[in-house]
């Protein structure tokens, strides 16, 4: 195990101390950039360092401790998402099952949708893809500016048009 110390007077803490304080705010930045949340972020670094270290004894690390550990951090990640997901399921049924729509509120549901995917469509391409990726993917403007390569006045701009757009249309149909 990489934390046995090779000084017999120097025990395992020390060792995962040096670890925990060299990783573990990185660890949580990488955590946090898969799961978008710093609380469940840190939580999961968390978590994964209390198991790290109860088990200590019986991981064997073959590549980097550095790899090992943000791959770790990966696949609790991971982990973490397919939870969240099939709770959002459920969740999302149990809505479903108490609350009936009635036929007018599935009709008006629908065109509101249709008018909402026709503007999105007419939108230019860009503007339809900032939008997205701020509404749909939740991604914060500078996320999206340094993805597409633009300024952050480039995007708020973007999403105001197709807000306009969007309010305007919604207007014209009654809603």
């Amino acid at each position: 195990m990489v934390l046995a110390s090779t000084n017999p007077n120097e025990p395992d803490l020390k060792e995962f101390e040096k670890v925990f304080r060299k990783y573990y705010e990185p660890l949580c930045r990488y955590a946090y950039s898969i799961v978008r949340d710093a609380d469940e972020a840190e939580e999961i670094v968390q978590e994964f360092f209390y198991t790290f270290w109860v088990n200590r004894n019986r991981i064997s690390i073959r590549l980097s401790l550095k790899s090992y550990l943000y791959r770790s951090i990966r696949n609790s990640t991971l982990r973490y998402l397919q939870h969240k997901n099939i709770e959002d399921q459920y969740r999302t049924q149990d809505y479903a099952l108490n609350h009936v729509e009635s036929p007018e509120q599935v009709i008006q549901g629908n065109e509101m949708a249709g008018i909402i995917d026709k503007t999105l469509k007419g939108l230019p391409e860009r503007t339809r893809q900032i939008f997205l990726l701020n509404r749909i993917n939740g991604l914060k403007y500078k996320e999206i500016a340094d993805l597409l390569k633009i300024s952050i006045k480039t995007v708020e701009a973007d999403m105001g048009k197709a807000l306009l757009e969007l309010r305007l249309q919604l207007k014209r149909a009654g809603f």
